[in-house]
């Protein structure tokens, strides 16, 4: 069955820092409350469960008790923030908002209960004429809150497959990119928007590249163009990505080896190999994008245990 995610577009432009657990818990959220209009209305409680979670994201009944857990604090102490034309002067302003006016976390009943904050709740179920909206299937299986920002504002263009000229410093706030990460150029392609392509182009309905603007040597700004998938395109990659029968990695493609990565038989192998790397140094996505490309560059390293046991997680 469907799920929609539907947001009004201030949020979809909005700038904020959410990790995957919390943006996930907001999906679900999203779901819920527009399934129960009424009771959103009267500031009503929403419930998450964690095998709602784990059915959607297809991890493991731990691992759904976990990220609950995280996104309850991270959610209470999170908010948002969106330029606007204030009603009364006519002025822009700027605005910002607290996600969740409560969250509590009943780890017994592996579930949340999440009320929003009043200025949230007509941005998800009493839209404008603009907003954005997508199946959240196509999110599902991302594992960069980059990538899940992304998709979204690239979807808000949807009718015309490319986006406007977004310079830069207001890209990085709009994915949630603090001031102090990832300031080279070439840390940010790397850790952030190339890697965001690549997922969105793994594992979502669309095709997507950019081009960047520069002003003499510095890059000043991208541009997103993007195509839907056909559907034969999008089955034989799901063939070919659900294809666990393999013993070496010669022949794998990105989604797999993702896959074998996240994998925690495989981190508890060879956390070893770079301390700096190591799930404990840096979050899940930077372990996933380096993990990755040393499986690429130098497959002889791992052989501890035929590959195929790893893509069985």
């Amino acid at each position: 069955m469907s799920k929609l995610i539907t947001k009004d577009n201030k949020l979809i432009n909005a700038s904020y820092s959410l990790g995957i657990p919390e943006q996930r818990v907001i999906f679900l959220a999203i779901v819920e409350a527009r399934a129960q209009e009424r009771m959103i209305d009267a500031r009503g409680v929403l419930q998450i469960h964690a095998s709602s979670y784990q059915e959607q994201f297809k991890v493991e009944k731990h691992s759904a008790y976990k990220a609950l857990k995280s996104a309850a604090n991270g959610l209470f102490e999170s908010y948002f923030g969106y330029d606007y034309i204030h009603e009364k002067t006519g002025k822009p302003a700027h605005r910002v908002v607290r996600w969740a006016q409560a969250v509590s976390y009943i780890e017994t009943a592996g579930m949340i209960e999440l009320q929003f904050t009043d200025a949230v709740i007509p941005l998800i179920t009493r839209l404008s004429e603009q907003y954005t909206e997508y199946d959240l299937k196509q999110v599902s299986e991302l594992q960069s809150e980059y990538a899940i920002r992304l998709y979204e504002l690239m979807m808000q263009w949807k009718s015309v497959g490319k986006t406007n000229k977004i310079p830069l410093a207001e890209f990085r706030t709009k994915l949630g990119v603090e001031p102090e990460q990832y300031k080279k150029m070439c840390n940010f392609k790397a850790r952030v928007l190339d890697l965001a392509i690549s997922q969105i182009n793994d594992f979502t309905d669309v095709t997507a590249t950019y081009e960047q603007h520069k002003s003499g040597r510095a890059v000043t700004g991208f541009t997103f163009k993007f195509k839907m998938k056909k559907n034969e395109e999008k089955t034989t990659a799901n063939i070919e990505s659900d294809n666990s029968d393999r013993s070496t990695i010669e022949g794998l493609n990105d989604k797999q080896l993702g896959r074998i990565a996240r994998n925690p038989s495989f981190i508890a192998d060879y956390n070893h190999l770079v301390s700096s790397t190591s799930p404990a140094g840096q979050n899940a996505t930077e372990w996933e994008f380096e993990m990755t490309n040393r499986l690429k560059k130098d497959p002889s390293q791992f052989k501890k245990r035929p590959i195929k046991d790893y893509l069985e997680y």
